[in-house]
């Protein structure tokens, strides 16, 4: 049985498509209505009462044991990376959007995105403006898009220009001008650009609210989700807000010289979504929207593998003081200053990668050229595993960036990769683009428990300021604690010579050798060797228990 579900208020009303009867979910049974009972005319949407009425198209009801009708809403695919995820699965079918922000904030480039993705895969789509900017000029713009397909403009999509409508004959006119279109057009989705213009022409916010609430009525019945554009921010309690079900604002900030785009749902009615403010970008594919990823991973996509086995990091020396090597889909992170060789031994780790067991170098600092020179420095072909299929590798500059952006980038190709063992290098370059210091440790917490959970083992670095000295400065007070193994690496002079030094901080659940090692690299090798007990040590206040 098709259902449609009319909110009046607080109290809900839902009508039998076969036969128009209202169901009352405590006193009808789905079916036993349809045989004698008729219902004259259908319930529309009306606003002549002053009463709010929203429909919402229902994939189908699911009754439980005591007759409640618990909703499932069909969902309306927006194709926009990322925003489906944020929707929890997407638009909810028949329901009407306001999508508001600044101009330039991408409302329009949305819109027309999910248009063009509707009309590939069948939908109908009518985009109404209320704008005076030409059709033409839009169409010069949305055409520097992939998404954008002149061949479906006057066939799957239609562009009505309803501003000399809304001009010279008022709102009422425009209801009538485009409650047509939709029928005769078949329109699932439809757009409405300039809702601000329809305010100017308002003479009071009951015009609005029976503006858009015939509209979208009209729309819902006939199946059709709406969109309204508008390019002014309005407030929670506004006419508009109350009559819509769902409030998506789009901003962008300024932090120091980077602008950064931001994307909020502020309303979602009947359905759940990914609340807070997240980022995204306009690129030649359109707009891509990045969830946060505490958000979106608050739990791990799949339970965290219980895997004990062990696999070597690279350097056996190092295996053996870890009890054998690391366990796998753990987590190592070795910090030290710069040049003392933490690329060194993520590279020894990454050498280990097979075509069965791919690696990923996830790096910030050093380019896929200058890493293969210094691969072969130290006898690693990368080159040649790049070719097998045993390695990949992802560079991205520290320049610009979003830390969300990252962290989707990383996940999307541990997942294309199939990658079982990942290099990144380092944490401190990814911390460098957010925007937002206090959600580092939370960021990386999610991000680790997910790659823990699809079964990648992870070796990162973190930079050090300090050269010298005793004093240790932890990367963050909670990041150890987020990670399962933790290397100090430092440097200190003997004799005139500098040397360089490596101590376990903390191992997870395993024994492991606290002594400190002297790390030397010989013949394209690395060793860790047993520090003299004459040679300056690190301070007690610096060792493990002040760290972790």
């Amino acid at each position: 049985m098709d259902v449609i579900g009319f909110r009046v208020s607080k109290n809900r009303i839902f009508l039998c498509r076969a036969c128009h009867y209202p169901l009352i979910p405590s006193s009808h049974v789905p079916g036993s209505h349809c045989k004698n009972a008729t219902f004259p005319q259908p319930l529309w949407p009306s606003t002549g009462n002053g009463v709010s009425i929203s429909l919402i198209r229902l994939n189908k009801p699911v009754y439980s044991d005591q007759g409640r009708i618990v909703e499932k809403l069909k969902r309306l695919q927006s194709g926009i990376e990322g925003l489906d995820a944020l929707l929890q699965g997407g638009f909810v079918a028949g329901a009407s959007y306001i999508i508001q922000g600044r101009p330039g904030s991408g409302k329009t480039i949305l819109a027309n995105q999910l248009g063009f993705h509707h009309a590939r895969n069948g939908g109908r789509v009518l985009v109404a403006t209320l704008l005076a900017e030409s059709h033409d000029r839009l169409f010069q713009f949305l055409s520097t898009m992939s998404f954008f397909d002149a061949s479906r403009v006057g066939a799957e999509i239609q562009f009505v220009s309803a501003f000399d409508t809304l001009e010279n004959e008022g709102l009422d006119e425009v209801v009538k001008l485009l409650r047509r279109e939709i029928t005769r057009q078949k329109a699932t989705v439809m757009v409405v650009d300039g809702l601000l213009n329809a305010r100017s022409k308002a003479d009071s916010p009951i015009d609005t609210k029976k503006f858009i609430s015939e509209l979208q009525g009209h729309a819902a019945f006939a199946g059709c989700t709406v969109l309204f554009l508008t390019s002014s921010r309005l407030d929670d309690g506004s006419p508009e807000h109350t009559m819509v079900d769902g409030v998506i604002e789009m901003g962008e900030e300024l932090f120091g010289t980077r602008s950064v785009r931001r994307i909020h749902l502020r309303k979602t009615r009947g359905s759940g979504a990914l609340t807070g403010l997240h980022e995204c970008e306009i690129t030649d594919n359109g707009l891509v929207v990045y969830p946060r990823l505490e958000s979106l991973y608050k739990r791990p996509s799949a339970p965290d593998s219980a895997d004990m086995t062990r696999i070597p990091s690279g350097i056996a020396s190092l295996d053996d003081i870890l009890g054998g090597g690391l366990h796998s889909s753990s987590v190592t992170l070795v910090m030290g200053p710069s040049g003392i060789g933490k690329t060194t031994l993520g590279l020894k780790f990454i050498a280990q990668s097979t075509a069965e067991a791919p690696g990923l170098h996830f790096g910030f600092y050093e380019s896929p050229q200058r890493l293969r020179l210094k691969g072969r420095s130290l006898g690693i072909d990368i080159e040649h595993m790049e070719h097998s299929g045993a390695l990949s590798i992802a560079w991205q500059p520290t320049t610009e960036g979003l830390l969300d952006g990252l962290g989707a980038r990383l996940l999307s190709l541990v997942d294309e990769k199939g990658i079982k063992r990942l290099f990144i290098d380092s944490l401190s370059g990814m911390t460098r683009v957010s925007t937002t210091p206090e959600r580092i440790t939370d960021f990386f917490s999610a991000l680790m428990n997910e790659l823990r959970s699809r079964g990648v083992t992870v070796f990162a670095s973190w930079e050090m300021r300090d050269l010298f000295g005793s004093e240790v400065s932890a990367p963050n007070s909670d990041l150890s604690s987020i990670v399962d193994n933790l290397i100090l690496m430092r440097f200190f002079e003997n004799h005139a010579e500098l040397r360089r030094t490596l101590s376990i901080l903390k191992v997870r659940d395993s024994s492991y050798n606290p002594s400190r090692f002297e790390v030397v690299v010989r013949d394209q090798d690395v060793f860790l060797e047993k520090a003299l007990k004459n040679e300056p040590s690190v301070a007690a206040e610096s060792l493990p228990g002040s760290i972790s």
